[in-house]
């Protein structure tokens, strides 16, 4: 594909040097549906970011986009607060009878404001209320989102230097495999909980992503999430799963600790709650957490009722019935298999292949390989970015309604664009 560059002046004079993604993708994107995106000059990309995972049912869904013309055109509640809406109520008895209730989960919903680190903010406040401790624990490579208190839980250091001031009360603690598998699971972080002169604050929760996907694509397995629940049960501290990239189908079930039979203390949902790409977070506890006073964590955007529309209508689509949950599963086996032909072509480049369900990483040895990658792949006509703590892995993050033959396309390209860079 031959790209012209765009007259790019406005964003470069105008909007702030923070912009990052339109650096990598240097074109000026105009429509998008299903799986793909179109530029102002006509160029066509397949999309695998998928909104960084917050369009799971593809851009412009038909069934989410029906729903939403029609709540708009009857003059439907657009800004609410926490108002009692019919489509605030649609929404939470979807949520509760689909997705909830078949789980054995009985969960609050609360709505803390749109966005992720919204979600993750209010989760740390409640574990430190409920709890009367201030300290968090988190694990290396996390990223739990930009505000001050995800950053404190945080482990990437660029993103952390940018508070400005000093994060405090969080604790990292080793991953998943972060040691090699040459140590036990929890052995440090529970001899420094039963050590009374370890200094470890005692924590008021602990908060996990269970595939770190800003962190690199790293996968913690079932086991050492049943190990990692039970040790927080053992020491009084609330389990926080952070599902705002990983849940809502991403990984094959709604939420992602399914496959592990774990039930999280508290749950953090952002992204493709919201179905059609609109801004809602959910933060979710166990009934007995639900210790709030009226206002005491609020936003102005909390009450998102157009998100609730098209969010209620994803469920009813997608959630009835295990059909997705088996596609994305299948789809997931057919990437990693594509991605390991990639990977056993080029040995001596790839360092490994990670992933589940259709979020997978490709890790090369030379590190800035996998940026040089990613502009190929946009040449080529494929967007795909890249994670990790020096963005060595290529990141594939494809909606899950995505066709088996547009799945194919894509990984012809980057495997294209692998064999032309290195």
């Amino acid at each position: 594909m031959t790209i012209t560059p765009p007259d790019l002046s406005v964003f470069e004079t105008v909007e702030s040097e923070v912009r990052s993604y339109c650096r990598g993708w240097p074109t000026v994107f105009d429509r998008a549906q299903g799986a793909h995106m179109h530029d102002e000059d006509g160029h066509t990309y397949l999309d695998f970011f998928a909104g960084a995972g917050t369009l799971n049912y593809g851009h412009n869904n038909p069934v989410l986009k029906r729903a939403l013309i029609d709540y708009i055109e009857r003059d439907g509640v657009t800004h609410g607060l926490d108002m009692s809406t019919a489509a605030k109520r649609a929404f939470l008895e979807t949520f509760s009878e689909t997705i909830l209730k078949p789980r054995g989960l009985n969960h609050k919903v609360m709505f803390p404001g749109p966005t992720g680190t919204n979600a993750v903010e209010a989760a740390l406040k409640l574990a430190r209320k409920v709890k009367g401790r201030e300290s968090i624990v988190s694990f290396t490579n996390a990223f739990h989102g930009m505000s001050l208190g995800s950053l404190a839980v945080t482990g990437n250091a660029f993103k952390r230097a940018g508070a400005g001031i000093p994060l405090v009360h969080g604790t990292p603690m080793p991953f998943d495999s972060y040691l090699d598998g040459e140590y036990p699971d929890f052995m440090w972080f529970e001899r420094l909980l039963e050590d009374s002169g370890s200094g470890l604050n005692k924590p008021a929760a602990v908060i996990v992503e269970t595939v770190q996907g800003e962190g690199g694509i790293n996968v913690a397995n079932a086991h050492w999430l049943r190990a990692l629940s039970d040790l927080c049960e053992r020491h009084d501290m609330l389990l926080i799963v952070d599902d705002i990239q990983m849940g809502c189908g991403r990984t094959g079930g709604f939420f992602s600790f399914e496959e592990a039979g774990i039930k999280p203390d508290i749950i953090t949902l952002s992204k493709s709650i919201g179905g059609y790409g609109l801004p809602l977070a959910l933060t979710l506890f166990k009934p007995e957490l639900d210790i709030w006073e009226p206002g005491e964590h609020n936003g102005t955007f909390r009450g998102n009722n157009p998100a609730f529309v098209t969010a209620t209508a994803a469920i009813e689509t997608y959630w009835n019935d295990a059909q997705l949950e088996k596609q994305t599963l299948a789809r997931g086996e057919h990437v990693e298999m594509a991605l390991k032909a990639i990977a056993e072509e080029h040995r001596d480049a790839v360092a490994d292949v990670r992933g589940r369900g259709l979020v997978w990483g490709m890790e090369f040895h030379d590190k800035p390989k996998a940026n040089l990658i990613a502009k190929r792949a946009f040449e080529l006509g494929l967007l795909i970015e890249t994670s990790g703590p020096e963005s060595e892995v290529v990141k594939l993050l494809p909606s899950l309604t995505i066709t088996s033959e547009e799945l194919d396309e894509g990984l012809r390209i980057l495997a294209r664009a692998v064999r032309e860079t290195v």
